[in-house]
């Protein structure tokens, strides 16, 4: 892991080191690159496709508030309807929350599905990173997404300057709300983890996060670091292909991906910062990470992962929605724009969504409970059909009215968006069988 560090910490992780103070190029690996790997793929199958197509997925822990953002029960009593007024978006008749102007504005460009169906009463990442609940999961564990993608694009013999799968999430209290961990494609296809844990650091000293903006006081730390690691006589034991490996880690290009401080100051505000304080058990709301996710997908990355903030409001649903859902906003509609603006949003898929959704009734707290019966999800790019609202829920916001849509349908969908037919394509796990990475469901026909 390459570790930039200075500075006094603004906000701590559980292994003590502050969120703005480090930069963490985590291992690819249990044990160490995982990218050489990918080297020798690609010299055993030179000339593979350009890596262009990817998706971003935005990890919202905890199950955002459905009727509180994309499906506004105006004519509901009031103990199902709550205080939000819905507002009109630039899609004749699509309304949405009050306090989601920015993505109201973009609507033509944006699927909200209003009747998710199929989740269980879990706080777990599990099911939005691959599709599938965890019961009677194969030995090892089914594979996330990125996972998967990794290794197709090694058996494909692709290989980039980035890590194909970037997890920018941090370590979350509620272990549940974690993922990157291994599945049956084993350790080799585990997410690049920035800010992650590994077995041994290599740090540019004396480099800070404010020294960074300086792109040859970067190079010079690099540059450093070889020659040190060349004196103590690594680098020579390293075969080609780890030599390849550890040049791309410790080149210029991932560590500017992440940084985006290089980004001009009206990106950067474009965005905004939300907050880098953990939020309950969960993560923080930084929005840079969307603006991070952006210039990771533009660098090589096929798919990037990354958790927001924190959304069990069993407990003053309305208050943590008037704080989240401007952040939110503002972040969500400012990646869309900027990949529309770079001509990358027909290559580029975004997904922000939960666990699952919260009950109709706000119970005595000002709350709303758990409620796996419905929830929702916000789409962009990828070349899909936008503009329009998908599904229904009936008149309380409890149950799916019309056209609910199944978690595997997303991913079928997900897959397609990048160039895979998830219904053919298999991967094989730790007994050798092969399974299908979508089984028994097709792409959402009213988006592709």
């Amino acid at each position: 892991m390459l570790t930039i560090s200075g500075g006094k910490p603004s906000h701590r992780f559980c292994d003590g080191t502050g969120r703005r103070n480090f930069l963490k190029i985590g291992g690819l690996g249990l044990g160490g690159l995982a990218l050489p790997d990918l080297l020798r793929a690609g010299a055993a199958a030179p000339g593979g496709a350009r890596r262009d197509k990817a998706v971003i997925m935005i990890y919202m822990p905890g199950g955002p508030p459905h009727q509180d953002m994309y499906d506004i029960k105006e004519d509901a009593p009031s103990e199902i309807r709550g205080e939000f007024k819905s507002a009109p978006t630039r899609i004749p008749g699509l309304r949405l929350c009050e306090h989601l102007p920015r993505i109201g504005a973009i609507a033509d460009q944006c699927v909200f599905v209003r009747a998710m169906v199929g989740a269980k009463d879990r706080h777990y990442s599990h099911q939005c990173l691959t599709g599938r609940h965890n019961d009677n999961a194969p030995a090892g564990g089914w594979p996330e997404i990125g996972s998967a993608v990794a290794k197709l694009d090694a058996d494909a013999g692709r290989a980039a300057g980035s890590p194909p799968y970037i997890n920018l999430s941090p370590k979350m209290r509620h272990k549940p709300y974690n993922f990157g961990e291994g599945s049956f494609l084993g350790a080799a296809h585990k997410p690049f983890r920035p800010n992650g844990d590994t077995l041994a650091d290599m740090t540019l000293e004396g480099v800070t996060p404010e020294r960074l903006g300086d792109r040859a006081a970067l190079l010079r730390g690099f540059d450093r670091l070889r020659r040190d690691v060349d004196a103590s006589g690594e680098v020579a034991g390293l075969d080609g292909f780890n030599q390849q490996a550890l040049d791309i880690l410790t080149s210029s290009k991932l560590a500017e991906a992440l940084d985006i401080s290089r980004e001009p100051d009206r990106v950067r505000a474009r965005y905004g910062d939300g907050t880098a304080k953990e939020q309950g058990d969960a993560a923080p709301r930084l929005n840079g990470q969307f603006l991070a996710a952006r210039r990771l997908v533009e660098a090589g990355a096929r798919v990037v992962t990354l958790s927001y903030s924190f959304w069990d409001w069993h407990g003053s649903n309305f208050k943590h929605a008037k704080e989240n859902l401007p952040d939110f906003d503002q972040a969500y509609s400012a990646l869309v724009e900027d990949l529309a603006d770079r001509g990358m949003l027909d290559d580029v898929t975004v997904i922000a969504w939960g666990e699952f959704g919260r009950s109709p009734k706000i119970n005595a707290q000002g709350g709303r409970d758990h409620w796996p019966g419905v929830s929702c999800a916000l789409l962009s790019g990828g070349g899909m059909n936008t503009g329009f609202a998908l599904g229904s829920t009936d008149r309380l916001g409890g149950e799916a009215a019309d056209r609910p849509v199944e978690f595997p349908e997303i991913f079928a969908t997900l897959y397609h968006n990048l160039g895979i037919d998830a219904a053919q394509t298999t991967v094989t796990d730790l007994t050798g069988r092969p399974r299908y990475l979508v089984e028994g469901y097709a792409p959402v026909a009213e988006l592709v």
